[in-house]
C-alpha cells in the first residue's frame, strides 16, 4: 500500500526524522507509538505527502512515487485527519463534513455527496447536531465532526483506500474512543488501511495489527502487539517502569506502567 526507505527530515536544522524504513500493507491497522517527541506525528505528515523529504528518500503509493500523484486523485485515495483543527468554524456541522467532498464537485453537491455526509456523520455519532453551528460544539464533539468529514471524503469505490489519523482520540470520552477505533477496525477489514497515531499503549495492542515504536525520531521497533510490547521495549522507549501482562478478557499484552 505504502512505503519509504531510509527517510529523513530536518526542521529549522533539528533532525526529527533518522532513516525510517517503513511498509503498511493493504488492510492493515498500523498503530505509530512513542513518548512525546519521537516524530510521530512527523512520520505521519512525511507519508501522508503533506511535508517534504529529501528527494533521495521517495515515498511509495500503490507502487507509485507519491509525487506523482495528482492532488485531486490521491485525495480520492487517502484522507488525513490532524490532531490540530481550528476550533473557529463559522459553519453548521453538516456543512464541515460536506468539506470533505470538495474532491467530488465543482460548485453544488450532488446527491451522493449528501448521501456521504449523511452516513459518515452517522458512523461518527454526529448527525444530531447537523443542523448545529460547529463552534457551538465541545472538543470532543468536534473531534467526531472531523473524523465525519475524512471518512466523507472516502466514500468512493475506489479500492484499497488509505486513512491517515493523528491522535483521533484526543477530548473523546471512553465510549467513543473505543467506536472510534472499531469504525477504523472495520475500515480496514475490507481491505482499506489505517495509520494512526496512538498515545494510549493499551488501545493500540487492541486493536492494531502492526505497532510501529518511535525514539528519538527512529524506529525502535515494528511489529506485531506481541512483539513490540516487552517489559524491556516499552521501558527502554518511555525510559520508565513498566509490567507486561495480558488481558483478563482478550488476552492481549496490556501494560501496566509504575
Amino acid at each position: 500500500m505504502i512505503k519509504g526507505h531510509q527517510i529523513n527530515y530536518q526542521s529549522q536544522n533539528v533532525s526529527i526524522l533518522k532513516g525510517i524504513d517503513v511498509q503498511v500493507g493493504y488492510g492493515e491497522f498500523l498503530a505509530i507509538v512513542g513518548p512525546n517527541g519521537a516524530g510521530k506525528s512527523s512520520l505521519l505528515n512525511v507519508l501522508a505527502n503533506e511535508i517534504k523529504t529529501d528527494h533521495h528518500h521517495q515515498i511509495y503509493f500503490k507502487e507509485k512515487v507519491l509525487t506523482d500523484w495528482t492532488l485531486e486523485d490521491l485525495s480520492k485515495h487517502k484522507a488525513k485527519f490532524s490532531q490540530h483543527h481550528s476550533q473557529d468554524i463559522p459553519l453548521l456541522v453538516k456543512d464541515v463534513v460536506m468539506m470533505g467532498r470538495y474532491p467530488y464537485f465543482h460548485s453544488q453537491p450532488h446527491f451522493q455527496d449528501y448521501k456521504s455526509t449523511e452516513k459518515a456523520m452517522k458512523k461518527t455519532d454526529v448527525l444530531q447536531f447537523q443542523n448545529r453551528e460547529y463552534n457551538s460544539l465541545s472538543g470532543g464533539e468536534k473531534q467526531r465532526v472531523h473524523l465525519a468529514r475524512v471518512l466523507a471524503q472516502l466514500d468512493n469505490d475506489i479500492a484499497h483506500r488509505l486513512l491517515f489519523l493523528d491522535e483521533p482520540l484526543n477530548n473523546l470520552d471512553v465510549r467513543h474512543q473505543y467506536k472510534t477505533l472499531e469504525l477504523i477496525k472495520n475500515w480496514t477489514r475490507i481491505n482499506n488501511t489505517a495509520i494512526v497515531v496512538l498515545h494510549d499503549l493499551n488501545l493500540a495492542a487492541r486493536f492494531a495489527d502492526k505497532i510501529l515504536l518511535m525514539k528519538s525520531g527512529k524506529v525502535l521497533a515494528h511489529g506485531s502487539p506481541d512483539e513490540v510490547f516487552t517489559q524491556e521495549t516499552i521501558s527502554k522507549a518511555y525510559q520508565f517502569p513498566c509490567t507486561i501482562c495480558r488481558h483478563p478478557i482478550n488476552l492481549e499484552p496490556m501494560i501496566v506502567f509504575g
